[in-house]
């Protein structure tokens, strides 16, 4: 038996954590029985009032979530669910040391950042401490979108230039300058490709134009960025900026190989631009080995501008562009004053400097690590199980499943991974699918993400694969002599010196064999 310490909050919930990092959470039934209107009415005011483009998970069939702890979220009814892809609520749902930073501040002082305060420098300085020296100067903004414009608007400036060259499947944010570069919004719609932005191949060595197989893949995607920028360049432009996500979630969970980035950078800067690395989604010590996923490709690898967003606040509004002194004189050589009324101001940083101390006292970087090197370890099995499983990828607790119904071609079984999230919803277990064929099962959980909760997980995978595999008549004897005609290669290794499987040939397929069941709604 484990002892067990519990902190109660405010809200009425209790939080504990036992020596093995499991969490065990006590919820205040009575606050979840206070909603406002019932289900059916809140589905009927949101069709109402909200925008229809507002979509919402399990559109057919929503949850209502009225209270959420740790890496838990709690229904109106008090059925819990376990929470696998809200990499927003980084250190865990309601965290009591982040809600008690914040409602303090907020009785002391909350008001524009054009003021002197004390947050704003303390926060900037031990954010800074976990970057390269290199980068120092902060710009405080309120969210991923903002931080991506900003960065944007940063690079322009500095360089003089506009064109810009982003990854295809890249999702960057939501405001105008954004979707521009954002192949995973713009190839959707009937927008008209920006004259400026220009579209690199994601560095996929699953799906992509070079795979696990290719000798070199890092340098021969990175060529394709050389290639680009001499296009443009003979076309009368100049590169203001590469921008990427440092692992690329939307677009699949993709891990680029190491030694991309710093090749890329290079190109990049000797045309005369930067580069910026998104960290909206990844960084905070998700990946586990490091801090940032940057750093991933080495330590002779630092960008020019970083953004943060999503996991800086715990579920706050808050976000960050760092960069370097030049970049921000630049800048201000424009002779346009720059403020964010809201960005940085005293309740924000309290909120931030909260985060970063619970990541420190809790370990959640080396919770990452470990609980990443479980989790990928037992679908890695899962793999060798069920001939679906195309790939596993990822690092720490940002980890990839891609779903095939054939490892050779890699036909995507975009039905079949719908239909797993559905299914692991009825378990109570909340999980994502992505990717440009939407097949790419996404975990990205609350940073206490613990072993059992892995277990638990993959355990209901694996009937609900099972189920599914037998509806189509795939069997494991398949997914087996695949596995060996791919084990003849040399395969490529993570951090950890373990091989990870990749596909031989590439054929879009279509989705013909789909058990009745799995034809399902995105969510």
């Amino acid at each position: 038996m484990h002892r067990r310490v519990f902190f109660f909050c405010s809200s009425g919930c209790s939080w504990s954590r036992s020596p093995r990092r499991s969490v065990v959470l006590q919820p205040d039934y009575s606050r979840m029985s206070a909603e406002i209107f019932d289900k059916n009415k809140t589905i009927d005011l949101r069709r109402k009032h909200i925008g229809p483009s507002c979509k919402i998970f399990f559109s057919h069939d929503p949850i209502k979530i009225v209270q959420a702890k740790g890496q838990y979220m709690y229904d109106e009814k008090g059925q819990r669910y376990l929470d696998c892809i809200n990499n927003v609520a980084h250190v865990g749902h309601c965290h009591p040391d982040v809600v008690k930073a914040g409602a303090q501040q907020m009785e002391l002082l909350n008001t524009n950042s054009r003021f002197l305060h004390d947050n704003l420098v303390l926060y900037a300085q031990r954010l800074q401490a976990t970057l390269p020296a290199k980068l120092s100067v902060c710009y405080f903004v309120n969210s991923g979108s903002e931080a991506n414009d900003l960065a944007l608007r940063l690079a322009w400036q500095y360089t003089g230039h506009k064109d810009i060259i982003t990854m295809d499947n890249a999702y960057h944010g939501h405001v105008s300058s954004l979707i521009d570069i954002s192949p995973y919004k713009f190839h959707h719609s009937d927008a008209e490709q920006n004259q400026h932005v220009h579209v690199a191949p994601s560095p996929d060595v699953y799906r992509g134009k070079y795979r696990g197989e290719h000798p070199d893949s890092a340098t021969a995607y990175a060529d394709e960025v050389k290639d680009m920028i001499q296009s443009v360049t003979n076309k009368g432009g100049k590169i203001a900026a590469f921008i990427a996500e440092s692992l690329q979630s939307c677009g699949g969970q993709v891990i680029p190989p190491q030694g991309y980035f710093q090749q890329v950078a290079q190109h990049v800067r000797q045309a005369g631009g930067l580069f910026i690395a998104d960290e909206v989604q990844v960084g905070f010590g998700r990946v586990g080995t490091h801090f940032w996923a940057f750093q991933l490709q080495g330590e002779d690898f630092v960008p020019d501008i970083v953004t943060m967003g999503k996991p800086i606040g715990n579920g706050h509004p808050m976000s960050c562009v760092v960069t370097t002194k030049e970049v921000a004189e630049a800048f201000m050589s424009s002779g346009m004053e720059y403020f964010n009324t809201f960005g940085g101001n005293p309740v924000s940083c309290a909120i931030g400097m909260a985060v970063l101390d619970v990541i420190v006292k809790e370990d959640l970087q080396g919770n990452a690590l470990r609980v990443g090197r479980y989790l990928t370890s037992l679908l890695e099995k899962q793999k060798e199980k069920h001939p679906l499983v195309g790939d596993i990828r990822g690092r720490g607790l940002f980890v990839g499943l891609e779903l095939v119904k054939d490892r050779l071609k890699l036909t995507p079984a975009t039905a079949e991974a719908q239909e797993v999230i559905y299914r692991l919803k009825e378990q109570r277990i909340l999980l994502s699918a992505d990717g440009p064929h939407r097949n790419v099962l996404k975990f990205k959980p609350p940073m206490c993400f613990t072993v059992e909760d892995a277990d638990l997980v993959v355990e209901k995978m694996d009937h609900i694969l099972t189920e599914l595999e037998e509806a189509l008549g795939l069997t494991s004897h398949h997914a087996l002599s695949v596995e060996n005609e791919s084990s003849k290669r040399k395969l490529p290794t993570d951090d950890h010196g373990q091989q990870h499987h990749s596909g031989l040939a590439h054929s879009r397929g279509d989705s013909q064999g789909v058990p009745q069941r799995a034809k399902r709604l995105k969510t």
